[in-house]
């Protein structure tokens, strides 16, 4: 005779596994870091302000 299964276990295992699977699709899309994040707005800041200093006055 078969040994009986938990249901509980396999529905919390797929929703698990639909979390995951989500949560990679989120990492992708938002899945850059602050301190990168940071550091491309200081870069383009910079080079924003670089560009501005080199204007001629009319």
């Amino acid at each position: 005779m078969a040994e009986p299964v938990n249901l509980n276990r396999f529905r919390k295992q797929k929703a698990r596994a639909a979390d995951k699977v989500r949560a990679d699709q989120n990492a992708v899309q938002f899945g850059r870091p602050k301190p990168e994040k940071d550091a491309d707005k200081a870069q383009t800041d910079k080079a924003r302000r670089d560009l501005d200093w080199h204007e001629l006055d009319p």
